[in-house]
């Protein structure tokens, strides 16, 4: 958790927090740099989860509606960026569920790539199918921690579970995805996964 909650931050920039309890108070302003500060964040929580480029920007911008849509029911009593996962987590809930009834009748769409981009797409796709095979909470625990960056104590939040639990749940996580892509024709998730600690 921030040290900084309820004040400036190092930059001199205002808080999350700030910025949103402005925007409850009418602050278009507030909202807009909101908008900038987690754009790109909101995209990559969707964008890992669903692997639809286009349904993923329709997806953050569903969340920031929600969030405008919340301005006068907001109350400080969580970090912001916690506030918002909760409401990202409940949009890709709603889509998950329409998703599958979708699938019933037409099936998935397939995921065309780029060519060029293969090896690094391959590498994706084993860290991606590894993760796939974690257990749902293990999975959005280790998911919250290593790409969005949360604290222990906002995923418990998120999440409501203990801090404890998070911490052994990610531990395992991670010990389950190196055993997982220890095989040799799992190489370049390897690779990715590796990568992907050194930022932990």
């Amino acid at each position: 958790m921030r040290e900084n909650e309820g004040r400036q931050d190092s930059q001199g920039q205002e808080t999350d927090e700030q910025l949103m309890a402005a925007f409850a108070r009418g602050s278009t302003d507030a909202f807009n740099t909101l908008f900038v500060r987690y754009k790109q964040p909101l995209f990559g929580f969707f964008w890992r989860r669903i692997a639809d480029r286009s349904q993923a920007e329709e997806l953050t911008q569903e969340t920031f509606l929600a969030l405008f849509k919340a301005q006068g029911r907001y109350e400080a009593t969580a970090l912001f960026r916690t506030y918002l996962y909760a409401i990202a987590m409940k949009i890709l809930r709603t889509y998950r569920r329409k998703a599958t009834f979708r699938a019933m009748f037409w099936g998935a769409p397939s995921q065309d790539k780029e060519p060029a981009a293969r090896m690094e797409i391959d590498a994706e796709i084993a860290l991606r199918e590894a993760v796939g095979k974690l257990d749902r909470v293990a999975r959005e625990i280790l998911m919250l921690r290593e790409y969005e960056e949360l604290s222990y104590v906002e995923i418990a939040a998120l999440l409501r579970i203990p801090v404890n639990t998070v911490r052994s749940r990610l531990f395992r996580a991670r010990m389950a995805l190196r055993e997982m892509l220890a095989a040799p024709a799992a190489g370049a998730g390897q690779r990715e996964f590796s990568k992907m600690e050194g930022r932990a």
